[in-house]
């Protein structure tokens, strides 16, 4: 379909575009007025308030400045209040418990800070939008464009996660925009775009350490337009042959490579050091950096190499190791099962799962109208690659790398690759344009399905599961962390539990995420919570009541105690449940705490009671896991009425008691 010539088809166009980018932005932003902090958000906008406020880049260094930084301008601008920097956390570089304290202890109101945060990502997102559109449209034409368009509009994901206060839709951006600026300023040679290309580049640097894949995917595309037939223009300059187009392209390499460089010093205030001086400080981050260069071999070398040359800011250096030493091992859910070091197929089961149904359906279409065109006319096949190219390679790249990553929690990890699908989307438009009349329908059709997925399940976009997951509902048996529970329902809760619990019912609550309960008013006797803060809490005896369980706390993948429940861990609970009784007294009276020293003194308590306190919770959470929820807040919160009986069977019984008691949930569940 060719684009509009005529001004008022111009204009009807930027104005439809301008509105489902405006809807697009509306429905994510406005899905968040009845959402909690998700777990990261606290810690980009308190790292990011401190890079503007301070000068000093030791909180939080692996996510990226740049985010950080944008999401943060807001409060620094209306001079938010932090805590002080007269204290070990402050000097330790401790991001969660100085966040706890600048949302939650300085005595302002945290929420409106954090909506404006997460309306400047909302940005990034409402940017990759346009670029899928111009991009869709530069291919297939104007109407491709509007229906690439409308399936990143509607996506759960991009309106889940392109309005949260994180660093993941900047790079999406990031990483589409470097690549369509430097594929065109490798095929026009005006300095415009040499500039553009370079600038952006140079920002993609400092929006998340995954930029580092850019190179392999510029490197390719720069062979690919070696190995063309057309020259290559640099401003006035034109370079016909392969040797002289090589020393063109590493010329142009040189040049992105110094501004990146150039840009990375910026952000980081052209100093190389990560503390400022001027602050109460001391020169440490949260992990000791010669560990983690310990742990990461080689490239731990090559970062020392750089440090010690004073290449590039510390800060960023740090944080670029934190990131490979943390993506190394760490905790993973899928399916039931548990690994440390995750699975090939993870981020497979993660798409399959969590793509809306229409996005798997056109993606399937696109591949079979593409095979059919190149088996009529396999010509086509080398002109139809060269053109999408640089689409071709981030997919193909990123999912190599994703594929191979031991970092495996959330579908928000391979949530570049989407554009790429929604772009290519638009060549079923454009077949529809040259006759086949039905695929317009079938756009129409998809178009409007994508959304009413949308509408379905808003405002919990996060929460989104597709029919072949069984739906939201059971999502958790799937996965869990930022792919479904990141903490964001704590005000769905509060609801539920004035609508649903009688005054004086113990609530029990078990929460995963950086949302502090109290602000909610949320009064509940709080089990094991995964936040980071380092707030002591009091032993709790477990009664029959209502229990509220994170389902990423239920399945336990960040315990101590995952995976499933042994005869080892038995033996070590039996053992351990007889001292309860003294476990609450030592906690509830201090006075006495000398005595029970004297009676047991070969117990460390502190971490007898934390062991205990670790198997009782994981052997709960194995029986609740095996039956249905009473309700669910927002998916991502299960809430459980415990009876006397099942308490008996679940934490204070014998092991058959248990295990039988488990047998008989599974077989009531639907299907059991």
């Amino acid at each position: 379909m060719p684009a509009p010539t005529s001004r008022s088809a111009r204009w009807l166009t930027a104005l439809a575009v301008t509105a489902l980018l405006a809807l697009h932005f509306t429905l994510g932003v406005g899905s968040k007025r009845v959402q909690s902090t998700t777990s990261d958000e606290i810690a980009h906008l308190t790292g990011g308030f401190a890079y503007w406020q301070f000068n000093d880049y030791r909180l939080q260094p692996e996510n990226g400045n740049l985010p950080q930084r944008w999401a943060a301008l807001p409060a620094y601008l209306e001079h938010a209040k932090f805590p002080t920097l007269d204290q070990i956390y402050w000097r330790t570089s401790e991001v969660w418990v100085m966040g706890h304290e600048f949302f939650y202890e300085t005595g302002q109101d945290h929420f409106p800070l954090l909506m404006e945060a997460r309306a400047m990502i909302a940005l990034f997102s409402v940017g990759t939008g346009l670029l899928v559109f111009l991009w869709s449209r530069a291919l297939f034409g104007t109407a491709a464009g509007f229906f690439s368009l409308s399936l990143l509009v509607f996506s759960p994901l991009f309106l889940a996660h392109g309005a949260l206060a994180t660093s993941d839709v900047c790079m999406v951006f990031f990483f589409v925009a470097s690549l369509g600026a430097y594929w065109r300023h490798l095929h026009d040679g005006r300095w415009r775009w040499a500039v553009t290309s370079m600038a952006t580049f140079g920002l993609a640097c400092v929006a998340k350490f995954s930029a580092v894949l850019l190179l392999p995917m510029f490197l390719i595309l720069a062979v690919a337009r070696v190995y063309a037939a057309a020259p290559v223009t640099f401003g006035r300059q034109t370079f016909a042959t392969r040797p002289a187009k090589t020393r063109a392209l590493l010329g142009s390499g040189l040049g992105h490579g110094a501004v990146g460089v150039f840009i990375i010093w910026a952000f980081y205030g052209f100093r190389y050091a990560a503390f400022n001086p001027a602050v109460p400080a001391a020169k440490q981050f949260i992990r000791r950096w010669d560990l983690i260069d310990q742990n990461i071999g080689l490239q731990g070398k090559v970062v020392d190499a750089l440090a010690a040359l004073h290449a590039l800011p510390e800060a960023f250096l740090y944080g670029f190791a934190y990131v490979i030493d943390s993506a190394k091992s760490r905790a993973s859910y899928l399916n039931g099962d548990y690994s440390l070091t995750g699975w090939p197929t993870f981020f497979p089961w993660t798409f399959l799962l969590k793509t809306t149904l229409p996005v798997l359906l056109v993606t399937v279409l696109v591949v079979i109208l593409a095979a059919t065109r190149w088996r009529k006319r396999p010509e086509r096949v080398k002109g139809d690659l060269y053109r999408v190219l640089p689409l071709a390679v981030l997919f193909v790249v990123y999912w190599a790398f994703s594929l191979t990553t031991h970092l495996n929690i959330g579908q928000r990890h391979i949530m570049p690759t989407y554009p790429v699908l929604f772009i290519a989307a638009g060549l079923v438009v454009a077949m529809a344009w040259k006759g086949r009349r039905w695929l317009a329908v079938a756009a129409v059709a998809l178009a409007g399905w994508q959304a009413i997925d949308a509408a379905r399940i808003a405002p919990y976009y996060l929460a989104y599961f597709n029919r072949i997951a069984g739906g939201p509902a059971n999502g958790y048996r799937h996965l869990v962390d930022s792919s479904l529970d990141w903490g964001q329902d704590l005000p769905g809760l509060k609801s539920w539990l004035d609508a649903n619990v009688h005054e004086g019912t113990p609530v029990y609550l078990s929460y995963f995420g950086t949302g502090e309960p109290d602000y909610y008013h949320i009064h509940a006797r709080r089990l094991e919570m995964i936040n980071g803060f380092k707030i002591p809490q009091p032993f709790v005896r477990l009664e029959p009541g209502v229990y509220c369980i994170s389902t990423t706390a239920l399945v336990q993948v960040y315990s101590g105690i995952r995976g499933p429940w042994t005869l080892e861990r038995e033996k070590a609970f039996e053992s351990l449940r007889q001292l309860e009784p003294a476990f609450a007294d030592y906690d509830a009276h201090p006075e006495r705490r000398a005595e029970w020293h004297q009676r047991v003194p070969k117990l460390n308590w502190a971490d007898s009671r934390e062991l205990y306190e670790l198997l009782r919770f994981a052997r709960l959470c194995a029986y609740l896991r095996a039956r249905e929820p009473d309700a669910q807040i927002g998916y991502s919160i299960n809430i459980y009425h415990v009876s006397q009986a099942e308490l008996d069977a679940a934490v204070n019984g014998s092991f058959a008691m248990w295990r039988d008691a488990i047998t008989r949930a599974i077989k009531s569940r639907p299907g059991g």
